[in-house]
C-alpha cells in the first residue's frame, strides 16, 4: 500500500471477495440500489425511444410529401401562422365590433403548378359490425401511392384498388368482430365495403379506422344520411403535395396570404428565427413554452425527489455495510496490526459500497435495457404509439449509474469511519469498547427542526406558497432525521417497565444507537412521507365530499341522445329500464329549430337554435347587457356588491344547484320529470295538463305570467348583432307559464313544458332522452350489461347515474400504507440481523445459564419490533406537519379567492370555504400497530431457536 492507487485497489479486492462471501447481504443492498436504477433507466429509454424526431413525425403525419396545405376555417382571410403548422390565427385581428372570420377555403386552389399533390380526407360514421354499430374514423386517402408512404403501416393484404374496397386497422377489426376479407357498411348506406387488408396507425394504435379511395366512401355516405332526415357528417381534407425543391418559409407565407396554412417539411428541418415569424410578433400572441421560473422549480423538485431516495437507500443500506464491517472486524484489525492506518480500514470499507454500488448501476442498467427491449411492444401498446428508434443516450444512462455509485459510497460511509475508530485490540479480541454518541449532529438537528418549522408556519400562516411550506417541512424532516439517535436515547427510559425480553431488545437499541438510529430514520422518513400524503388525501377527500353537488337525486338516472334527430332514444330507454330497478320513467324531448337532425346548439345547413328570454326588469343590475361593452358592475362598490347578492333575488345566482347539462334548459315532457326529480307542486302539474309551461328559474318570468322563447334560423345574423350589442333576430313566442314556489333544487332544467303546449307555441321538437327513478342503485353486474347493449347500438349516449360522492381514494390510501409497511419491514429486519450479529455473545451466556430456546426467538421480535415503532411513531408526528402546512395554505388562498369572487359581485355564496383537516386514523392506526407487530412477529418467526453451541469467550 505504498501509494493511494495500489492501496485502493488492494481495498477493492478485499471488498470485493468479502461482498462475494456475504452473497445474500450483497444481493439485498444491491437490489435495493439497483431496482431504482432500473426503473429510471429504463423511462429515460421508454421516453428518449417514444420521443419523434422531426424527420419520423413528418413521416407519419405528411407522409414522403413536401408539405400540407388545410384549410384554417378563416374563409380566405390571410393567415399567420407558426413554423410547425399547429398554430394559425388570422393575419388581422377583428375590430371589437366585427365578427370573428370564419368559412371554407379550397387549398387546391393555391397548389403551384408544378406540383403533384393527392388528398387527404377524413370524416366518420358508423359502421356495421358483429356486435351492432360502431363510430369509426373514415378516411379517403390512396394509401398505395408512394407520397403517402409512412402515413399508415400494411399488416396484412394489400391496398384498396376499386372504389368498393378498404382496409381497417387491426383496432377496429378487434372491436368489430370482423376480418380481411369481411364486408362492411354504414348506417343509412347499404353500400357494402369489402375490407382487402389491415393496416395501423403509428401514432394512433387504439384509433378504430378504416381508409378507402378518394370519394368513394364520405361524399356517397353523406347523400344517403341527408336523404334519411341525418345531417351529413362534416369532414376536412388536406392536400398532401410534392414540388422540386420543396417549400420555404417565404413559400408557407405566400400561401398564408391566401387564407391557406402548411405544414411544410423543409421549414421543420430548418426553421426559421422566431422574429421571422409574423405570428410571435402579433399583439397578445403568448409564448406558452415553460418559463424559466417553471423549470428552475420542476428541476428543484425532480432533484428532491432524488435526492430524498437516494437518502432512503442510503439509512437502509447503511446499516447492512455496517453489518458487513462488523463481522469482518478481525480482518480489519489484522490490517491495522501489519501497519493499515485508519484510512485504509475506511478504504476498505468503502470500496465495500463502490463494489456495491457498481454492481448495482451495471446490473440495472443492462436489465433496464434487455427488459425495455423485450417489452417494446407492450409499452408501445400501452402507450397507444410506435417507437421511433430504439434511442440510447449514454450520457444519461452513465449520470443515472453514477447515482447509484454515489449511493452506495454514500451509505458506507458512516460504517466506515465508525470501523476505522476501533482499535486494533478491540477489533483482534471482538470487544465492542465503550460507544459515544455525537453531541453535535442533535444539536443541528434540533436547529434544522426549529427553523423548518418557522418557514413551514411562515408558509401557511403569512404566504400562500405552496413551495414554502414544502421546503420548511423538508427541513424539519431532515432534523428530525439528524436527532434520531437522541431520539432513540429517549426511549430507553421506557424500559424500566417492561417485561424481560422487550428491555433486553430496548436498552440494547438504545445502547448501539450507531445501528439503530440509521434503520428508525428510515422508517421515519418512509412513514413521515405516507402519513403527510395520507393526511392531505383524507382532507381533501372530506373537502371534496362536503362540496359535493349531486346532477340528480339519488339513485335517479338520465341520458341524452342528440345523434340523427334522436333516432336511438327509444332503444336506448328500453334498454335502461330493462337493465335497472326502475320506478318511474320519463321520456323528454328537446325543442329544434331547423332540420329534425340538427345539433341543439345550432350549426350546419338549415339549422338554427332557441333561446329562454330573460326579461331586462329581472336582469341583475351587475349583469345587464350594456351598448358599449363596459362591465355594469364596475360601478358598484365591492360592499354594495355584497349586498345585492345577499338580497336581490336577482343576483343571487340561483340555478337550481347542480345537475346535468341541458341544452338551453328548456325540455319537453310530463309530470313523471316532476317526480323524478323531486319536485312536489301540485300546481305545476295542473299547469303542463292545462298547456302551461312549467318555471324553475324565477328571472325567466314575465309580469304577466308567461316566458318568451326565441326561435333563431340566421345564425350569421345572430352572430353579427351579438357583436354589435343588439338583440338577435328571430321569432319570439309566448307561452303561459306557473312558476313553481321556494327554490327547488331543478337538476339544470329551467322549463318544462307538454308536448301540446310547444306544438301550440309553434316549437318543433325531437327525442332527445330519458329521465328514471329507481327502487335500488345499479350494480356493476346490471352496468356492464347496459353497457354492452349501448355497444351494439352504436348510439353516442350521455349517460348519468347518481351515486352519491364516490371517493376514489381508499386504493392510493392502501398501497402508502403497504408501501411505508414494507420500508418499515425492511429496515427493521436490517437492524435486526446487525443486533444479532452484535449480540451473539450474550445469547451464548444466555444460553449458558439455562434460558429457554425461545428467549432467542422473542428477543429478535422484539429487537425488530422496537426499531419498527420507534420509526413509526417519529414517522407519523413529522409527517402530520407538512400537511397541516399545506393544508393551512390551501384555506388561506381559498379564503382570498372567495373574498375577492364576493367583492367583484361574482359569487353567490356567502359561507367562507369548507377546509378541513382529517387525520386518516385508519391509516395510522394500521402503522402504529399493525406494522410493528407484523414486523416483530415476522422476525420471530424467521428467527431460529437454538444457536451454535459454543463456548463465551473472554473479554
Amino acid at each position: 500500500m505504498k501509494t493511494w492507487f495500489h492501496s485502493w485497489r488492494a481495498a477493492i479486492r478485499i471488498a470485493r471477495r468479502d461482498a462475494w462471501r456475504a452473497k445474500g447481504r450483497s444481493s439485498l443492498v444491491l437490489a435495493m440500489i439497483a431496482l431504482p436504477i432500473l426503473g429510471v433507466s429504463a423511462a429515460d429509454l421508454t421516453i428518449r425511444s417514444s420521443e419523434l424526431s422531426v424527420t419520423e413525425r413528418l413521416e407519419r403525419s405528411i407522409g414522403a410529401a413536401d408539405a400540407a396545405f388545410r384549410d384554417p376555417g378563416f374563409g380566405e382571410v390571410a393567415v399567420h401562422q407558426s413554423p410547425d403548422g399547429d398554430n394559425v390565427y388570422p393575419a388581422r385581428e377583428p375590430a371589437e365590433n366585427e365578427p370573428w372570420p370564419s368559412g371554407s377555403t379550397d387549398p387546391g386552389k393555391v397548389i403551384p403548378a408544378g406540383a403533384r399533390w393527392i388528398t387527404d380526407t377524413q370524416g366518420a360514421a358508423k359502421l356495421t359490425t358483429v356486435h351492432g354499430l360502431l363510430q369509426t374514423d373514415v378516411r379517403e386517402l390512396k394509401t398505395a401511392d408512394p407520397m403517402a408512404r409512412g402515413i399508415v403501416t400494411l399488416l396484412d393484404g394489400r391496398h384498396p384498388e376499386k372504389a368498393d374496397e378498404v382496409i381497417a386497422t387491426s383496432a377496429f377489426l378487434e372491436k368489430s368482430g370482423l376480418s380481411v376479407g369481411s364486408t362492411v357498411s354504414a348506417r343509412n348506406f347499404d353500400r357494402p365495403y369489402r375490407i382487402v387488408g389491415s393496416y395501423e396507425l403509428p401514432d394512433e394504435l387504439d384509433t378504430a379506422q378504416i381508409t378507402a379511395l378518394p370519394g368513394a366512401f364520405l361524399a356517397p355516405y353523406g347523400k344517403a344520411a341527408e336523404k334519411a332526415g341525418a345531417l351529413a357528417p362534416g369532414s376536412t381534407t388536406s392536400y398532401l403535395v410534392q414540388r422540386p425543391g420543396g417549400f420555404t418559409w417565404n413559400d408557407v407565407q405566400a400561401i398564408n396570404a391566401k387564407g391557406v396554412s402548411v405544414t411544410s417539411r423543409a421549414v421543420q428541418l430548418d426553421p426559421p428565427a422566431d422574429s421571422e415569424v409574423p405570428l410571435y410578433q402579433q399583439d397578445g400572441w403568448g409564448d406558452f413554452r415553460s418559463s424559466d421560473g417553471a423549470d428552475a422549480m420542476l428541476l428543484a423538485s425532480l432533484a428532491t425527489v432524488v435526492g430524498l431516495a437516494m437518502l432512503e437507500i442510503c439509512l437502509l443500506a447503511g446499516p447492512a455495510f455496517a453489518v458487513g464491517a462488523r463481522r469482518s472486524r478481525r480482518q480489519l484489525g489484522l490490517v491495522g496490526a501489519n501497519g493499515g492506518s485508519r484510512s485504509h480500514i475506511r478504504a476498505i470499507v468503502l470500496s465495500g459500497g463502490l463494489v456495491i454500488g457498481v454492481s448495482a448501476a451495471v446490473v440495472g442498467t443492462v436489465l433496464a435495457l434487455l427488459l425495455t427491449l423485450v417489452l417494446q411492444p407492450f409499452l408501445e401498446d400501452f402507450m397507444g404509439q410506435r417507437f421511433g428508434a430504439f434511442d440510447v443516450r449514454p450520457l444519461e444512462l452513465l449520470g443515472i449509474a453514477l447515482l447509484a455509485v454515489l449511493t452506495g459510497l454514500l451509505a458506507a460511509i458512516v460504517p466506515a469511519v465508525t470501523a476505522s475508530r476501533q482499535t486494533v485490540l478491540a477489533s483482534l479480541t471482538g470487544r465492542r469498547g465503550v460507544r459515544s454518541t455525537s453531541k453535535v449532529l442533535p444539536v443541528v438537528g434540533l436547529i434544522a427542526l426549529l427553523l423548518g418549522a418557522a418557514i413551514a408556519l411562515y408558509g401557511s400562516v403569512v404566504t400562500d406558497q405552496f413551495i414554502i411550506v414544502a421546503g420548511g417541512s423538508a427541513v424539519a424532516e431532515l432534523g428530525v432525521v439528524a436527532m434520531t439517535p437522541a431520539i432513540v436515547g429517549l426511549f430507553g427510559r421506557v424500559g424500566r417497565w417492561l417485561p424481560l425480553s422487550p428491555r433486553l431488545a430496548l436498552r440494547d437499541a438504545v445502547r448501539n444507537r450507531g445501528r439503530t438510529a440509521p434503520a428508525v430514520a428510515a422508517v421515519l422518513a418512509a412513514v413521515a412521507g405516507t402519513v403527510a400524503v395520507a393526511t392531505f388525501t383524507s382532507s381533501s377527500d372530506a373537502q371534496y365530499r362536503a362540496q359535493y353537488t349531486a346532477s340528480l337525486p339519488h339513485g335517479a338516472v338520465s341520458f341524452f341522445q342528440v345523434e340523427e334527430g334522436g333516432r336511438d332514444v327509444p332503444a336506448v330507454a328500453d334498454a335502461v329500464q330493462r337493465y335497472f330497478s326502475v320506478e318511474t320513467r320519463a321520456d323528454v324531448s328537446r325543442v329544434t329549430v331547423g332540420k329534425p337532425g340538427c345539433p341543439a346548439w345550432g350549426g350546419g345547413d338549415g339549422c338554427g337554435q332557441y333561446e329562454l328570454l330573460m326579461p331586462p326588469a329581472n336582469e341583475c343590475p351587475m349583469w345587464a347587457t350594456t351598448t358599449d361593452g363596459s362591465d355594469p358592475s364596475e360601478k358598484f362598490t365591492p360592499e354594495q356588491r355584497r349586498t345585492m347578492i345577499h338580497e336581490d333575488w336577482r343576483c343571487k345566482q340561483t340555478s337550481g344547484g347542480g345537475g346535468v347539462y341541458v341544452d338551453g334548459g328548456l325540455l319537453v315532457g310530463d309530470a313523471r320529470l316532476l317526480k323524478v326529480l323531486g319536485i312536489d307542486d301540485p300546481g305545476a302539474v295542473r299547469a303542463l295538463a292545462d298547456g302551461k309551461a312549467v318555471v324553475l328559474s324565477r328571472p325567466l318570468m314575465e309580469k304577466d305570467g308567461t316566458i318568451g322563447i326565441k326561435q333563431v334560423t340566421d345564425l350569421k345574423a345572430a352572430e353579427r348583432a351579438a357583436m354589435a350589442r343588439k338583440p338577435t333576430p328571430g321569432k319570439v313566442s309566448r307561452v303561459p307559464a306557473h312558476l313553481v314556489p321556494g327554490d327547488p333544487n331543478s337538476y339544470g332544467l329551467q322549463v318544462l313544458m307538454s308536448p301540446a303546449a310547444a306544438k301550440a307555441a309553434g316549437l318543433a321538437t325531437a327525442p332527445v332522452g330519458a329521465y328514471f327513478s329507481t327502487d335500488a342503485l345499479p350494480s356493476s353486474e346490471q352496468r356492464q350489461k347496459l353497457d354492452a347493449e349501448l355497444a351494439t347500438l352504436g348510439a353516442g349516449v350521455d349517460l348519468t347515474v347518481e351515486e352519491g360522492y364516490v371517493s376514489d381514494d381508499s386504493i392510493f390510501l392502501l398501497a402508502l400504507t403497504v408501501f411505508a409497511g414494507l420500508v418499515t419491514i425492511g429496515a427493521a429486519g436490517i437492524a435486526t440481523g446487525l443486533a444479532q450479529a452484535d449480540a451473539e455473545a450474550d445469547l451464548k451466556t444466555l444460553a449458558a445459564v439455562g434460558a429457554p430456546p425461545r428467549v432467542r426467538r422473542t428477543l429478535s421480535g422484539f429487537q425488530c419490533g422496537v426499531v419498527a415503532a420507534m420509526g413509526v411513531v417519529l414517522g407519523s408526528v413529522a409527517g402530520l406537519l407538512p400537511a397541516v402546512g399545506l393544508r393551512l395554505t390551501e384555506e388561506r388562498e381559498q379564503i382570498r379567492f372567495h373574498e375577492q369572487t364576493l367583492a367583484e359581485g361574482w359569487g353567490s355564496d356567502l359561507t367562507p370555504p369548507y377546509v378541513p383537516i382529517v387525520i386518516p386514523w385508519e391509516t395510522l392506526g394500521a402503522l402504529l400497530v399493525i406494522v410493528p407487530l407484523g414486523a416483530a412477529l415476522l422476525a420471530a418467526l424467521v428467527t431460529r431457536s437454538k444457536g451454535a453451541v459454543a463456548r463465551r469467550e473472554a473479554t
